[in-house]
């Protein structure tokens, strides 16, 4: 049964009864409300009923009019006070979210505010007013401070107020304090179990968040099963069968999508789903309609980024980048940080129309947001990759090397980390290009393309590898010939390069017919090919043939007028010929056409120009000033135009060095080596500064060093400062030597000729002037000097601008040779002295010398004499000795221990001491003579024996020297008696017998006496 409300009438006891299934027409109510001044509570119950049906204007209106006509004359009218105003302030703040219109949206929110600051002046601390004020503050967006605030202040009286804890969930939520979110959720749902299903759905997406997919497939099920009609949970179920990426779950995913387009067509997150899995049917026209729908139909940014993003890849798709481009961008303006897809597309837009800073710029976000993405990093590289920024080179090279750690076998990124190595690191790139070949012939079995080949080729060349770059330039023009066969016109335009390349190779390997020939054919089939004819006229300005090259040169402009390296060439012929007017009005040219403007090459050549003809009008100082600063002017152009700029620096200071700021000039010349240590320039203007400062070593030491490392050759130009060096420090000898090493070289120089004689001059005045010169080194500067006065003659006659300086120092040269017969004559005199003190002293080294020899035979002489003397008197101690050696029977001795001391005492070892080396020395002939057989010697032993020891006792006639002999005789003696003896005791103590032999061996003779051996 319907309920109703009573409306009392004004005096009396009777009601008006209006039943909630029979509402009359909201101006009738308001009339009776009014006519009988009706308590304000009954105003506000009659108005929430209108709002229940769905009659949002009487229920506008009757609320409004409360406010005025309502009676609050009772008690606690207040509250009822607080509920219209807050009713009213709540549906406007519900309608204001759901406007579209940014207009009425706001109007919508300012009535609401009004509405809520009239409450707070009623209660402010009222429970209801404070959550209507709180979502109010969630929903503006803006406030979700004040709203976290309000929240708490009800949970702190009412710790279980559902609407506070929903409030706070959806607060955590929106700070990414998911589980926080949870918590308060969970809260809701124990506080009142019935809660409706919005809860669930808000748990499901927590644990999504979570990535509990478990739970947040129930949490979504159980809120579809409390509510059929849940739009939220049927996305969810769909999102999370989608993400299976099987048939069937996929099947199940758009069914469920469907479904929920059935029940809300309006709502965004499902209008998305569909137009992305409408995407992926190729079913574009669907995608653009409901991601269309699905933009109109909602305020949230995210939501509108994901519009935008499904339209754009449409249009991408299709082919139609204008659109794709404004959706992009739309998509990156609505877009959260974390959604990097727009920008990506945004970025691949920007590629495709030329726009590489802005695409960087897109997909620096996409890295940023996604730190290891390799589809960000390999794009990133390419763009990076023809910067003209060193730093972003180096973060391609960086990108393009992490790209190859984490898929070491794709081609693609080798190739282009090869291409940024080839300007910094020849052999990394190298490396590079062979890795990926390797790859291409084993992973993926396919040919070499002939760029690859033709790009190796290019990289040996520079390496200087020329046999290895020949090899695959060739290589590379063959498989383009047959690739040719798909695509002549791509292939063949290849092959023309590598045909270039390969003249080229022929060029460095001096195989000039050959390069010239490749050159020419290249011409007869591209004859617009312009570096064809520079080349051309390189190699003929190489062989000395100038206007040849001129010719060249000039074939050239009549292709392109306007090209800068022909003008530039054609201004350097005239600049090697000294015709600075010509060169610098082709440099001029060059500067003079918009596109070459600030050609740095034109700049620094005419500042060049301006330091070359700085001397040219002789003393005329504001000339000279004039000029430096206009060279100056041409450097510092360069260099605001490019600040490392090496070869404007390097003009700078020799500009400083002109004006005599050398300190300065140094400090800049020291820098740019630091630069780089591969510009000779810098090594000659260091030195020359070292010249200017009297540091002539130093200055040697430097142009010898540039020599060695730029110049394989004599150059002409830095052996004269090396010698012009040498001159200053006064070695004129090494000045003269390196100066002739210039003139082998070019024998036609006139500056050169007239140095080598001046230098010879010098030479030969300093030989001249020296008194201890020799007869030959004066003959020698003399002849030197007569050449030196022909070469200044024949340079009076046809030097170059130098007849009159040639012909001051060849009169000089005519009064040294007249001067010259004195020195000579000199010099012969002091050779003749000389020769004659050399004569005397080798007549008195051959006097000393016989004296010597003299002296020599005299003490020969008497030493021979002695050794006759001492032969004698040996031969006649030898014929005194003859029978020494035979000994007679001793007598013997007794046995006991003072025999043993003196045997032992008396024992004289073999090898002898110092004094007995005499008698040593003469036995050996004594024993020859003396040898006889055995029985004579028996013999001899028989007689002998008494004569020795009355010899030896007597001392005899021989010498001191021959004493051992006979002391020696005498111990062998009295060993043999105690041998005798000792048999006789071992014979009667029944001992082993001993036997006593003598030696008589050669080898044994050098002891001068007998071997005793005991057995």
């Amino acid at each position: 049964m319907a309920g109703s409300i009573e409306i009392p009438l004004r005096d009396t006891d009777e009601v008006i009864e209006l039943y909630l299934d029979q509402l009359p027409d909201g101006d009738e109510v308001l009339g009776i409300l009014r006519q009988e001044h009706a308590q304000l509570t009954i105003w506000v119950n009659l108005a929430l009923e209108y709002y229940k049906q769905q009659k949002i204007e009487d229920f506008i209106k009757i609320l409004e009019s409360s406010r005025i006509d309502a009676n609050i004359d009772y008690r606690d009218y207040e509250k009822d006070q607080m509920r219209a105003l807050d009713m009213l302030a709540a549906y406007y703040v519900q309608e204001a979210n759901r406007e579209k219109n940014k207009d009425k949206k706001r109007d919508l929110f300012t009535k609401a505010t009004l509405l809520y600051t009239t409450a707070d002046k009623i209660i402010m601390y009222d429970q209801n007013h404070l959550l209507g004020r709180a979502y109010f503050c969630l929903l503006e967006g803006d406030k979700m401070e004040q709203a976290d605030a309000q929240f708490n202040f009800v949970l702190n009286q009412s710790p279980n107020n559902i609407p506070s804890l929903l409030g706070k969930a959806c607060i955590a939520f929106n700070k990414k304090d998911y589980r926080g979110a949870l918590a308060f959720y969970k809260k809701a749902l124990r506080t009142n179990p019935n809660c409706p299903a919005a809860v669930r759905l808000g748990m499901g997406h927590c644990f999504m968040k979570l990535n509990n997919q478990e739970k947040a497939r129930l949490a979504f099920e159980r809120a579809l099963q409390l509510d059929g009609q849940c739009v939220g949970a049927l996305v969810g179920l769909s999102v999370l069968k989608l993400n299976q990426q099987q048939p069937d779950s996929i099947r199940t995913g758009v069914q469920m999508l469907s479904k929920a387009y059935t029940i809300d067509s309006t709502n965004p997150m499902v209008l998305n789903h569909l137009a992305n899995h409408f995407f992926f049917k190729k079913d574009y026209n669907k995608v653009q309609h409901l991601a269309l729908h699905a933009f109109h139909n909602t305020e949230n940014e995210s939501m509108r980024a994901e519009s935008c993003y499904q339209l754009a890849r449409a249009f991408h798709v299709q082919g139609d980048y204008d659109q794709a481009f404004q959706y992009y961008y739309q998509a990156t303006q609505f877009a959260p940080p974390v959604f990097v897809l727009p920008h990506f597309g945004l970025g691949q837009m920007y590629v495709y129309r030329g726009d590489a800073e802005n695409a960087a710029q897109c997909f620096e976000k996409v890295l940023k947001a996604q730190p290891g993405n390799y589809e960000t990093m390999k794009i990133l590289g390419s763009l990076y990759a023809n910067s003209s920024s060193q730093s972003k080179r180096d973060i391609a090279k960086n990108h393009l090397r992490k790209v190859t750690e984490q898929f070491p076998d794709d081609v693609e990124a080798w190739i282009e980390l090869a291409q940024i190595l080839e300007q910094s690191d020849l052999n990394a790139a190298l490396n590079a290009y062979g890795t990926a070949t390797r790859i291409l012939k084993e992973k993926v079995q396919a040919d070499i393309p002939p760029e690859i080949l033709n790009n190796v080729g290019a990289l040996h060349y520079r390496l200087s590898s020329l046999e290895e770059a020949r090899k695959n330039l060739e290589e590379s023009l063959a498989r383009s010939k047959a690739d040719a066969l798909h695509d002549s016109v791509y292939y063949n335009s290849i092959s023309v390069t590598t045909t270039y390349n390969l003249a080229r190779m022929n060029e460095a390997l001096c195989i000039f017919d050959r390069a010239e020939k490749l050159y020419k054919d290249i011409l007869k089939e591209h004859p617009n090919y312009m570096d064809c004819y520079l080349r051309l006229g390189c190699m003929a300005r190489d062989k000395g043939q100038i206007y040849e090259a001129s010719d060249w040169f000039k074939d050239a402009l009549r292709i392109n007028n306007e090209h800068p390296d022909a003008w530039s060439l054609l201004g350097n012929l005239h600049l090697a010929k000294m015709e600075w007017g010509p060169g610098q009005k082709k440099f001029e040219r060059i500067l003079k056409n918009p596109s070459t403007s600030t050609d740095a090459y034109s700049l620094i050549a005419l500042g060049n120009i301006w330091l070359q003809t700085l001397h040219q009008s002789g003393k005329d100082k504001e000339r000279e000033k004039r000029h430096q600063d206009r060279a100056l002017a041409m450097y510092k152009q360069v260099l605001r135009n490019d600040p490392k700029n090496i070869w404007a620096a390097n003009g700078i200071g020799a500009v400083l060095a002109h004006k005599g700021c050398v300190n300065e000039a140094r400090d800049i010349f020291a820098q740019v080596r630091e630069a780089t240590a591969e510009f000779c320039d810098v090594w000659l203007n260091i030195a020359h500064i070292y010249v200017e400062q009297k540091q002539f070593v130093s200055a040697i030491q430097m142009y010898e060093n540039c020599l060695r490392k730029f110049y394989r050759y004599h150059h002409v130009e830095v052996l004269q400062y090396l010698g012009r060096a040498y001159f200053k420090a006064g070695k004129l000898k090494e000045a003269k030597l390196t100066l002739l090493k210039a003139r082998r070289v070019a024998p036609q120089d006139t500056v050169l000729l007239y140095n080598i004689a001046l230098v010879l001059q010098r030479l030969a005045t300093q030989i001249l002037k020296d008194e201890k010169s020799t007869l030959t080194t004066v003959l020698q500067a003399v002849h030197e000097l007569g050449l030196s006065h022909k070469y200044f003659q024949y340079l009076s006659a046809h030097g170059d601008r130098m007849e009159q300086l040639a012909d001051a120092e060849a009169r000089r040269c005519q009064d040294l040779l007249s001067q010259a017969q004195y020195h000579v004559a000199r010099a012969r005199r002091l050779d003749e002295e000389e020769k004659m003190l050399r004569r005397k002293q080798e007549e008195e080294r051959q006097a000393f010398k016989m004296r010597q020899t003299e002296e020599q035979r005299k003490l020969e002489e008497m030493r021979r004499q002695k050794e006759e003397e001492m032969l004698q008197k040996r031969q006649e101690y030898v014929e005194k000795t003859k029978n020494a050696l035979v000994f007679g029977e001793m007598p013997s001795e007794k046995p006991g221990r003072k025999g043993k001391r003196i045997r032992t005492d008396q024992y004289i070892s073999d090898s002898g001491g110092s004094g007995r080396d005499e008698g040593r020395e003469e036995a050996p002939r004594e024993r020859k003579r003396r040898r006889k057989p055995s029985n004579e010697s028996k013999e001899r032993k028989s007689k002998g024996k008494r004569r020795r020891r009355k010899e030896v006792g007597s001392g005899g006639s021989g010498s001191e020297s021959d004493r051992p002999k006979a002391k020696r005789g005498r111990k062998t003696s009295t060993r043999r008696e105690k041998s005798r003896r000792g048999t006789s005791d071992n014979h009667k103590g029944k001992m082993p017998l001993s036997k006593e032999t003598i030696s008589t061996s050669e080898s044994d003779s050098d002891t001068g006496g007998l071997k005793i051996a005991s057995g």
